[in-house]
């Protein structure tokens, strides 16, 4: 399915005014007021949360498969969980997920 450049342009300039829209009222309009303490707990857990997001439907979903779970992927995540609950370190994990996963690739192929 193809689509016209001007309907890519459209939807690419509605999805950055609805992002700046957002931001600026969180940060345009509240900017210069004290958040209360509540907000600011639960405003440290987006790090947390986002970063799964994101590596989720990596693991779940490859793109470079027909679409079904890679072993090479989840052994890695698995191997991420576990070293950031063992250690409590954003980089051990990373770094450990991130040799896991090219050894799995260069050991299975």
């Amino acid at each position: 399915m193809t689509m016209p450049d001007a309907t890519i342009w459209l939807i690419i300039l509605g999805l950055a005014v609805g992002t700046f829209l957002l931001r600026f009222s969180f940060l345009g309009l509240l900017g210069d007021t004290p958040l209360p303490g509540w907000i600011r707990r639960l405003l440290r857990f987006t790090p947390v949360a986002v970063f799964p997001a994101i590596v989720a439907p990596l693991v779940v979903f490859p793109a470079a498969t027909d679409g079904s779970p890679d072993p090479s992927r989840a052994a890695a995540a698995l191997v991420a969980l576990a070293l950031a609950v063992a250690f409590r370190s954003v980089l051990a994990a990373l770094a450990g997920g991130a040799a896991t996963l090219y050894l799995m690739l260069w050991l299975i192929g």
